[in-house]
């Protein structure tokens, strides 16, 4: 009798606990992994403005009377201020486009050449002065190479157009006492430039940048160089070759919409958020 109560209650629990098993199977089963959102690509239109300061060099100074006994001394273009601003587009956190317009105010230049004396006359200098300014377009490319502690270094390429203004040139040879004066000259050159900078994300919206740029602006001349006699013996403008600016700029960007969020190697929150 007794063996036959423990059959029967050992089946009994053999019975409860194989009909638990499911329900324990399924408490001790893995929990669902949780939902992540993709990160949406940023991509969104901005406004910016700058301003800056030129410091321009020409590689050549060229006239048709000269020849290998001309020797150039100086041929200098003080440095000029010149103001911006376009619109632009960030593809995503990394790359972004922008047109842009500027106009660069008034540098003055000032040129020294001379020559040797020879038969039947001697020899002379050329003093000359006169100024430039541009308006200038470009088409830009800039990528954003990291985020370090909110500074977002850069690096970019533009190319477009420059209108060149000559200002009357003045010619004086003082050895001589004579020179000569030319007449206003402006136009179209292809120009190209390219970027390095950082940007400082101040707000969700605003960005400061502080950028360096080299300019190539391409070559121009005067109008037709006339003597102070009024002789004229040929066609003689002087000729500016490889005109070229190294640009330091600041500016500020606005973004419609909030900047990027970027992959950050420090703290990118920005400095002036709380305010």
């Amino acid at each position: 009798m007794t063996r036959v109560v423990a059959a029967v209650l050992g089946l009994a629990f053999a019975g409860t606990v194989f009909s638990l098993s499911p329900v324990k199977a399924a408490d001790l089963a893995l929990p669902a992994a949780p939902y992540i959102e993709p990160v949406q690509e940023f991509g969104g239109w901005y406004l910016r403005g700058h301003i800056g300061m030129s410091n321009q060099r020409v590689r050549k100074l060229d006239n048709a009377l000269f020849d290998e006994t001309v020797t150039v001394h100086k041929k200098d273009f003080d440095e000029a201020v010149f103001f911006g601003g376009g619109v632009g587009y960030a593809v995503n956190r990394w790359v972004r486009f922008d047109v842009t317009g500027e106009y660069r105010g008034k540098s003055k230049f000032t040129g020294l050449d001379s020559y040797p004396g020879g038969f039947g006359f001697g020899g002379g200098t050329n003093d000359y002065t006169t100024n430039k300014r541009e308006w200038l377009f470009l088409a830009n490319a800039y990528v954003d190479v990291g985020n370090w502690h909110g500074f977002k270094p850069y690096v970019g390429a533009g190319l477009g157009f420059a209108q060149i203004k000559l200002g009357h040139l003045l010619d004086v040879n003082v050895p001589q006492n004579g020179g000569g004066w030319a007449e206003k000259h402006s136009e179209w050159n292809l120009a190209w430039a390219l970027y390095a900078g950082i940007g400082y994300q101040l707000t969700e919206n605003w960005t400061l940048d502080l950028g360096y740029r080299y300019l190539h602006l391409g070559d121009t001349r005067t109008g037709d160089i006339i003597a102070f006699d009024g002789t004229n013996n040929s066609y003689n403008p002087l000729e500016f070759k490889d005109i070229s600016s190294h640009d330091f700029m600041v500016g500020l960007r606005y973004s419609f919409g909030g900047a990027p969020s970027m992959p950050s190697f420090g703290s990118d929150e920005p400095l002036f958020a709380k305010f």
